[in-house]
């Protein structure tokens, strides 16, 4: 159990939050090091497009799973299911490591590495979107977003120069165990983690029947649930019409408008900035007053700078804008996560986390190539407009749905 004065603690002064940010913040810089050392083994070992196919891999099986993964974490726990996934994650990435190091044997062992960790992250993503309620109060779940976004863009900013400086050192091998290693320091922190109990009322409905019955039990508690189920509208339309603007749309912008690479990557360093503020905001507030609107309205204004940065002028007023994006997505996408925090029942937690994971990871990805083949016929204007449009309908879905635009964060 956590101690009695975790509901008075704030979060970022908790040293078992913390052990529990530190294990997170490795994990996912071992995870940006992983991706690194993978794209080089994979272009360094065959074609680009094979090494295209092998960096996809991962995908199908994450999608396929991801809600067998969300039963698994609730029947389970989250911190057994997360550790366990750690160290099978990190005994494929040294495994992988070592074989580099005695020889070259081509494409097969990283496409088979790509496998394991797409098997491994559709249990090791519900589960850990279904930790931090159970490491801190229900009151400090906001803070904890922040510091959780915090730390990924710790690991985003850092995991990408660490792992093309051991590449550039010792090659792909040694990229591999540096991404090993440090996904192995999150094992001995998460199993000091405390975690607070779920009731017995809780245990029995988690683990009750079989797990059919239990993915179609969370499936029904979602679609009945008066916030959860739009919530889960919201999250799918605003990363629907977010992610292809800001990742193949920018690439085609820059392209498009003589930015060049560098100019490009000062974009998306105005999107860090933004997203980072927001983060730090709510690791310093901990609280936000009325969640939901909160919510709407930077989805909103957030869906009226992505049309707006299409029509930059320049790479000054682009980042400008860019950093408006992150601060309103980082904003509206740590409010949606608290809230679906601490609006769910924990016994249905992993679950529902794995329904917002798959929509954000499994199909909205889906939108990069239609929005680099609409680019392509109408220009990125009209496309950003269209995404803009779709990522609104979001913010005009939070607000038109009561127990959504009423929600609120505990204090």
């Amino acid at each position: 159990m956590a101690p009695a004065d975790a509901a008075e603690r704030p979060a970022h002064r908790d040293g078992n939050v913390l052990r529990w940010l530190t294990a997170y913040t490795a994990s996912m810089t071992g995870d940006s090091v992983y991706y690194i050392a993978l794209s080089w083994a994979a272009v360094q070992a065959g074609s680009p497009s094979q090494a295209g196919v092998v960096m996809a891999v991962s995908a199908l099986p994450r999608a396929l799973l991801m809600l067998g993964g969300g039963v698994i974490a609730d029947r389970l726990g989250p911190r057994r299911v997360v550790i366990g996934s750690d160290a099978l994650r990190c005994a494929a990435v040294l495994a992988v490591a070592a074989l580099l190091f005695l020889t070259t044997p081509g494409l097969w062992p990283l496409a088979l590495l790509a496998l394991v960790f797409g098997i491994v992250d559709a249990v090791f993503m519900p589960a850990v979107g279904a930790l931090p309620a159970r490491v801190t109060s229900r009151g400090q779940l906001a803070r904890v977003q922040g510091m959780r976004g915090l730390g990924i863009r710790f690991a985003s900013v850092v995991g990408g120069p660490l792992g093309g400086l051991a590449v550039a050192v010792g090659g792909a091998a040694a990229a591999f165990a540096l991404a090993g290693l440090l996904i192995a320091v999150s094992v001995p922190l998460l199993v000091f983690v405390r975690m607070r109990e779920l009731s017995a009322d809780d245990r029995v409905t988690s683990r009750d029947g079989t797990a059919w019955r239990d993915l179609t039990a969370g499936l029904g508690y979602i679609r009945r649930h008066r916030v959860l189920a739009p919530l889960m509208a919201v999250i799918a339309l605003g990363d629907l019409g977010f992610v292809g603007p800001l990742n193949v749309g920018l690439t085609l912008l820059a392209d498009e408008r003589g930015w060049g690479a560098s100019g490009m990557g000062w974009v998306l360093g105005g999107f860090g900035v933004g997203a980072g503020a927001a983060s730090l905001l709510l690791t310093v507030r901990g609280h936000l007053p009325h969640a939901g609107r909160v919510a709407a309205y930077a989805i909103l204004a957030g869906s009226v700078a992505i049309g707006a940065l299409a029509f930059a002028p320049g790479v000054v007023t682009a980042v400008g804008v860019a950093l408006s994006i992150g601060l309103l997505a980082g904003l509206s996408g740590a409010m949606c996560g608290a809230l679906l925090q601490t609006q769910a029942d924990p016994a249905y937690l992993g679950r529902v986390t794995a329904v917002s994971s798959l929509v954000s990871l499994g199909f909205a990805p889906l939108s990069m190539p239609l929005t680099a083949t609409a680019i392509g016929v109408w220009g990125t204007g009209p496309v950003f407009v269209v995404s803009a449009a779709v990522c609104g309908l979001g913010g005009v879905i939070a607000l038109c749905v009561p127990g959504l635009r009423r929600a609120e964060l505990p204090k």
